[in-house]
Order: C-alpha cells, then structure tokens, then sequence
C-alpha cells in the first residue's frame, strides 16, 4: 500500500501538476490531490487486501470535467465582454446617427439596454436615459447660475455695508431717523387726527388682511415722513387679532414703539361727530376741498374681496358724514375700479393738506386707470373720447358716451 501511494504521488507530480500549473489550476487541484493521498491512507486498514487496485480512470475523468468547467467559465466571461463592447458600439453608432442617446451609460444600463425585448423598447429606454441626463444638466445649470448670483448678491450687500459703515451716512441716517420721530411726536399733539378703520376683519381673508397691513405699513412710513404729518389713529383694534399679529410681523420690535395712537375704542366714542367724515368710494357726496378742521376717516380694507357699499352702510349706521374723491371731475377715467389703496389715498391727503391742489395729489392715482386731467374745454374733452373710442374701444363707443354724458350732464350734449 505504501509503495502504491507513492506511485501516486509520483504521477501527479510528474504529469497532473505541471499541466495545471501551466493553465492556471493549481490551487484548485492541490487540495484534490492532498485530499485524494490522505484518503488512502487513512483507509489502509480497509484497502489492506493485495488484490485491491486504484482506479486511474475514475480519477482522470474527474480531473478532465474540472479542467472544462473552468474553461468554460473562462470562455463565457469574453463573450459577455464582447456582447457588453457591441452594444457601447452600436449605442455611439446611434450617437453619430442622431438618435437621443446618453452621453454617458453604467454597465447596469447597458445590460438592461440589452435585456430589452425589442428595438423599439430600446430606442424608448434610450431616450428615458437621454432625457434624464438633459435633466441632470439643467439642474446643475441652474443651481450653478444660482450660486453665482448668490455670491454676487453677498458681494453686493458687503459693498452696500461698507457704504452704510462709513461715519457720514450713519450720522445723517441717524439724524434724519431723530428729526422724522420728532415730527411724529409733534403730530401726536398738534397734528390732525387720521383714522384708520381696523373693523373688517371678519370680512376679509387671511391673506386679504396681510395685504392691507403691507399697505398701512407704507402709509404710516410716507405719513412718518411729511413735512406735516397726520396723527395716525387705530381704531377698533383687539389685541392678538390677526391685524395685531401682522403687525408685529412687519414691525417686530419697533411696534411698541411706534408714534401712533392704537385703541379698541370706536372712533365716535373719541371724537365729536360732526367732525368725523369717512371716506369712501361708495358715497354720493364728492369732497371738493381739504377741511383742516375735520378728522378723516379710512376704512381699512381691501376693496377688491369687499362687496359695494360696506363702508357706507357703516358709516350710515353710525350717522356719519361720507364723502368720495372727485376722481371723475379731475380725471378723464378710462377702465378699471375706482377704488384705490391705502398708501394711495396716504399720499393724497398728505398732498392737499400740504398744497390744497387736486391736480398734484391725483397724480398718485395709477395712469393705468385715466386717459388724462380735466383741463380742457367740453369739446375738446369729446374730441378726445371719440378718438380714444376709434382707437381701443371700437364698437363701445356709444356706451362710454352715454357714460361721459352721465358724468357731465350739465356740460355734455350729444349731436
């Protein structure tokens, strides 16, 4: 038995051994034959009998299947290879033909290209792909572009900051900021009283109300400041209710400290009323001079989301005086509401208060809504609306004359 092992030995040594060497199968056919000796050995007692023999044959056709799986696998891997570098070609020859292809594919990709069932589910998953990179390019464009603007804009606001740092602009900021607080205080008793009417917030949305804070908030900045600035009043006005907490959003810190005059009284409770008058557009009245002796009231609201004639039903209510802009006895009014905002009639109380004439307070009003001033003679004024009629309204031109007719009924005849 000894003598029959190391033949064994002999022949894998001498044949097996260098031939697997040579195809790279050595580590797979050492442990074998290791395995295949230590077998034998320690079956001696078993295979003890003289007339026993090894079979070679058995052994050669174990190692001959071992040597072909391993050729195979070695074979299938270049014509996975070889498949994987077809499609890239076929994808680059797409490419040049014109066809929506990605400029750049992973493996994944490309075998899910190649596992799609036909050429038109290909074209259709390469065009997936193209569009997803153009996607992917756009973004990184645009977030490219956004960075650049946002380093812009840091630069620009450090440039600004250095500007505001310098010692003569804080001084004359700072000044200025002392002498408009002073006028306002002086206003608080000396000046004429303004109110602003904060009892609609049941009637507006939340956003509604956001808007007409925003446009309080510039009101009280132009009327801060005038040369001459009103008293400013808000009257009506509850604690923790949404005027109250957007304030506080636009103000912050400053809204305690504000020169005006917040309560939750009703303006008739605090002045006589006979020298309130509220102004809205709604009223018959036309207000025809600025009366220096009178409190003026403004209803704060958007008109737009308010139906007609809240205000002066209001107003009736509580017997008040109303009165409205002479919009149409100044203004040649073409389209839109005549309903202005909060900032807009700031800037025009302000104006006549200050120099008593219509023509410089209404130019506050939006030139989008009027053709023009009233400065004319009747029949230069009808020239004008005939050719303004030709020109933009066309077959409406009897309908604004009976409207020009109704405003001017005096001095308007028809031929």
């Amino acid at each position: 038995m000894e003598s029959a092992n190391l033949l064994l030995r002999r022949i894998v040594r001498s044949s097996v051994l260098p031939f697997a060497a040579q195809h790279g199968m050595k580590k797979y056919l050492f442990p074998f034959s290791r395995t295949l000796s230590l077998s034998l050995c320690l079956k001696q007692d078993k295979l003890c009998e003289p007339s026993e023999k090894l079979d070679l044959d058995e052994w050669k056709k174990v190692m001959k299947s071992g040597l072909q799986e391993e050729v195979s696998e070695k074979a299938s891997e270049p014509k996975d290879l070889s498949s994987l570098a077809a499609a890239r070609e076929t994808l680059e020859m797409w490419r040049l033909a014109g066809r929506a292809v990605p400029e750049n594919i992973s493996e994944e990709q490309l075998k899910a290209f190649m596992e799609c069932p036909s050429k038109s589910a290909k074209k259709k998953y390469l065009k997936y792909l193209h569009l997803k990179e153009l996607h992917k390019k756009n973004d990184k464009r645009k977030m490219d572009e956004k960075r650049e603007r946002r380093l812009e804009a840091q630069d620009q606001a450090s440039k600004t900051d250095e500007t505001k740092k310098s010692p003569f602009v804080c001084l004359w900021s700072s000044t200025m900021d002392k002498a408009y607080n002073w006028r306002a205080a002086q206003s608080m008793i000396f000046g004429q009283p303004l109110v602003f009417d904060m009892s609609y917030e049941k009637e507006m949305s939340a956003r509604e109300v956001t808007n007409t804070v925003r446009q309080i908030v510039l009101s009280e900045s132009c009327n801060r400041r005038s040369v001459d600035p009103f008293h400013i009043h808000f009257c009506n006005f509850k604690d923790d209710s949404l005027y109250h907490r957007e304030f506080i959003k636009n103000y912050r810190e400053a809204w305690d400290k504000l020169l005006i005059t917040v309560t939750d009284q009703c303006y008739t409770e605090i002045f006589p009323k006979d020298k309130l008058i509220y102004l809205t557009a709604d009223s018959p009245k036309v207000m025809k001079t600025f009366d220096h002796n009178k409190i003026y009231i403004i209803g704060s609201m958007v008109d737009k989301s308010i139906k007609t004639g809240v205000s002066l039903a209001r107003a009736k209510r509580l017997g008040l005086e109303t009165a409205a802009l002479p919009l149409e006895k100044y203004l040649l009014w073409s389209t839109g509401a005549k309903n202005l905002t909060l900032d807009q009639m700031m800037h025009i109380l302000l104006t006549l208060k200050d120099t008593a004439d219509w023509k410089k307070a209404l130019e506050f009003v939006p030139k989008r809504k009027y053709c023009g001033f009233v400065n004319k003679p009747v029949k230069e004024l009808k020239k004008t609306l005939d050719l303004i009629n030709t020109l933009k309204l066309g077959k409406r031109q009897e309908e604004v004359e009976n409207q020009f007719a109704k405003n001017y009924p005096k001095k308007y005849k028809r031929n």
